[in-house]
């Protein structure tokens, strides 16, 4: 290696693939200065607990309930504070970071792309509400039909996606037909399903299904000019993303971001669009019957999507649960007061 030249893993991966921070902790992004940051209800709803959010939070909370009046439920007012909490942390976030965030549509509207429209117009109206340009959001989506059928309306508008909960061929196919921005394959879902499916403790980096998912992806999407670009995501080891070297962009959490980092020697990129484009690779056409026909014989990405799609559901849940509570809280001085 040449002298001039990073040692640890985490610069020379920053030399072939945007380094994205998984997260949404604030101070680890601090830490760990990537270029954009992700985060997903189950990601807010542990940062909501963090007692250094705690302002963000119940500030969020008293201006949802001036918003919406004493007379409106706390079930309401949770709802409310719940968008306006994603944006908080987003805005924050943006303040850290050059790039761009990604702040998450209701799991619970996945199938329903009028919803998911509207969701997604409120998002973008509330950080640019606050000077916040939607150049640098991406609208986060789950990648069922409906949600890449909104997207692809959003995109028109100018306003950009990351579609989330990818395990498929065929879900990456119709992302970039739509004209989609991102695209988040999940490679350590891809191998929990596989180790369960085969009874296989562990497969070694280079034979993991979830790299060879994406390198697929990344194959075919070179191939062929697609422009979305590809941001592997929930990796599970620092072999994975070794093996996904030269991803357009990798999302880490801060665990695996320090792990590359205090790692010396070569990293060799394993995925070149060069390389890509010479690919012996059939081009799919994608309609809604092919997408349903792929997805049915697909058992994982059936599995994991509808399995996503339910654990952030839940979890986003256990977060208006957690501020319906904390609004309580909140509200007891002014309640013994009258």
């Amino acid at each position: 290696m040449p002298d001039n030249l990073p040692t640890n893993f985490l610069d020379q991966l920053r030399t072939m693939t945007v380094v994205v921070a998984d997260t949404g902790d604030i101070h680890a992004i601090e830490m760990v200065k990537p270029q954009d940051a992700t985060t997903n209800p189950s990601l807010i709803t542990a940062a909501a607990q963090m007692s250094q959010y705690q302002e963000i939070v119940d500030e969020t909370l008293l201006e949802a309930r001036q918003e919406l009046g004493k007379e409106a439920s706390a079930a309401q007012v949770a709802s409310l504070a719940f968008d306006r909490l994603a944006v908080s942390f987003g805005m924050r976030i943006l303040q850290i970071i050059p790039g761009r965030v990604s702040t998450e549509v209701d799991a619970r509207l996945s199938y329903d792309t009028i919803a998911t429209l509207e969701k997604a117009h409120y998002l973008i109206s509330q950080y640019e509400a606050h000077g916040i340009s939607r150049d640098r959001v991406l609208i986060k989506i789950a990648a069922t039909w409906e949600g890449i059928k909104a997207a692809e309306e959003l995109e028109k508008e100018g306003i950009h996606c990351n579609l989330t909960l990818l395990f498929g061929m065929h879900q990456a196919i119709a992302c970039a037909e739509a004209g989609v921005k991102l695209i988040s394959p999940f490679v350590g879902r891809i191998l929990d399903w596989h180790k369960k499916d085969s009874g296989r403790d562990s497969y070694p980096a280079a034979e993991d299904p979830g790299v060879l998912s994406v390198t697929r992806i990344y194959n075919y999407y070179k191939k062929f000019g697609h422009k979305t670009e590809i941001m592997g995501a929930s990796f599970r080891n620092m072999g994975e993303i070794v093996e996904l070297a030269g991803c357009d962009l990798l999302t880490i959490s801060p665990a695996l971001l320090d792990e590359l980092q205090h790692t010396e020697g070569e990293l060799v990129r394993k995925l070149d669009p060069a390389i890509a484009s010479q690919s012996d690779i059939p081009a799919i056409a994608m309609d809604k019957a092919t997408f349903e026909a792929m997805h049915a014989s697909d058992r994982m990405a059936s599995d994991k999507l509808e399995e996503g799609i339910n654990g952030f559901s839940k979890a986003l849940v256990v977060l208006e649960d957690l501020l319906k509570d904390r609004l309580a809280k909140l509200e007891e001085p002014a309640l013994a007061a009258v």
